[in-house]
């Protein structure tokens, strides 16, 4: 069954050249991310990666590439805070607000704004990496005495960023589904197969079934979420009659986004003190003590996984308030001779659909953050690292992925034979 509409699939031309193209993609991508940047010393680069195993989570953040200080080492980050700083700044400047009315336009300003934004912060930020890796060894991972080597290394991290973001922008339009959202799903998927040969190895078969059926409830249970949404009821007065529709309000509008900004500030202290364990200083040193003992990687502690979990509730909020303009959605449901039953047009429906807006997104940042802190508890209570088949909080990308690119290519085999398909 599986085979045979893999083959309907693939028959249709346009579609099969979206998913090569992807495919094709998606291998230039693991092929960049083990080429090294000039100058790094690979071989210490492994032992500290030996030494600090709290960096295999940072790690992780940064897609593996840190492991070779690999050439496209920043990958979504520079172009990540671009995004932020750009999305708060439409809130607090009135003039980059008012360029959202400019519809198609207004989107295009704001991409071109961010890509340029993005190649700075990626220069400045493969320093801030060069500089943190040299002060987790306590020796060059890059000579920084040479400015020479250190200033080559730079501009090879930040040429290579900017070629990620045109890729990833072909990729979207030319393949199928977000490129981003494609990238994230396989170096995610890439890691299972490694996972499955290390409980096997060691005839660990009643572990990998638990983890197995336990990855499949979980990803059942986000998909159930991600699907959910309220729909408010409209009703537009056009043409002399009245026509019934209805507006969504996904519970699921934050995506993974609160949980990659909580993560970035959680973990902040964690790599301060990791950076203030070089010094010589005794009061530099307590410190170091106090943020290891508290908000340390690889054993964090009640507090971390508090801060951890609150902070995934308040970024939801903060994400969603900022991207959910309702007293645009309000305007825009006005101006068609729209209304929703009992709500006065106007400020009255922007503040209705506010309201329903924060009670879904109380679910689902409760969702997120339990999601994300569920880990360390288990970790905590059964005294020993738990984790899934696919790391827990990725789950949600993966879910969120997979479903993207099932409508995508239903969508496409319907538009190449209707009758059929329908």
């Amino acid at each position: 069954m599986i085979l045979k509409h893999m083959k309907s699939i693939f028959a249709v031309k346009d579609l099969r050249k979206k998913i090569i193209f992807t495919l094709a993609t998606v291998l230039v991508f693991k092929l960049l991310s083990v080429i090294p940047v000039p100058g790094v010393n690979t071989d210490g680069l492994a032992a500290i990666m030996k030494q600090q195993q709290w960096l295999a989570f940072f790690s992780a953040l940064m897609w593996g590439w840190i492991e070779h200080f690999s050439v496209i080492l920043m990958g979504l980050s520079p172009y990540i805070n671009a995004l932020i700083i750009v999305q708060l700044l439409w809130v607090i400047v009135p003039k980059i607000e008012a360029m959202q009315k400019e519809g198609e336009q207004w989107q295009k300003k704001i991409n071109k704004i961010t890509r340029w934004l993005a190649l700075p912060l990626a220069f400045v930020q493969s320093y801030g990496m060069i500089l943190l890796l040299n002060n987790l060894a306590g020796w060059s991972i890059i000579n920084t005495t040479n400015w020479w080597i250190v200033f080559t290394a730079m501009l090879v991290i930040t040429a290579w960023t900017i070629f990620l973001m045109w890729l990833w922008e072909i990729m979207t339009e030319y393949g199928i589904g977000n490129g981003i959202s494609v990238i994230i799903m396989a170096w995610v998927l890439a890691g299972v197969p490694w996972k499955i040969i290390n409980y096997f190895s060691i005839w660990n078969y009643a572990m990998f079934a638990g983890l197995l059926a336990l990855t499949l409830i979980i990803i059942y249970v986000i998909i159930k979420f991600t699907e959910w949404n309220r729909r408010i009821p409209l009703i537009y007065t056009r043409s002399g009659r009245d026509e019934k529709s209805y507006f969504p309000i996904r519970i699921n509008q934050a995506w993974m986004v609160p949980i990659i900004f909580a993560v970035s500030i959680v973990t902040f202290p964690s790599i301060i003190g990791q950076i203030l364990s070089t010094s010589w200083s005794e009061s530099a040193r307590t410190i170091w003590n106090f943020l290891v003992t508290y908000f340390g990687m690889n054993n964090p502690s009640w507090v971390f996984i508090g801060i951890y979990f609150l902070l995934v509730i308040l970024f939801s909020f903060f994400y969603v308030s900022i991207t959910f303009n309702t007293d645009q959605v309000s305007e825009s449901i006005q101006k068609r001779w729209g209304y929703i039953p009992g709500i006065r047009p106007g400020s009255e429906t922007s503040d209705y659909l506010w309201k329903v807006s924060a009670r879904l997104n109380l679910f689902w940042g409760w969702f997120l953050a339990i999601i994300a802190v569920l880990p360390y508890v288990m970790s905590k209570l059964m005294g020993q690292t738990v984790d899934l088949l696919i790391s827990w909080a990725w789950l949600i990308i993966i879910a969120s992925v997979i479903l993207d690119l099932i409508r995508k290519v239903d969508s496409e085999m319907k538009m190449f034979d209707y009758d059929k398909f329908k």
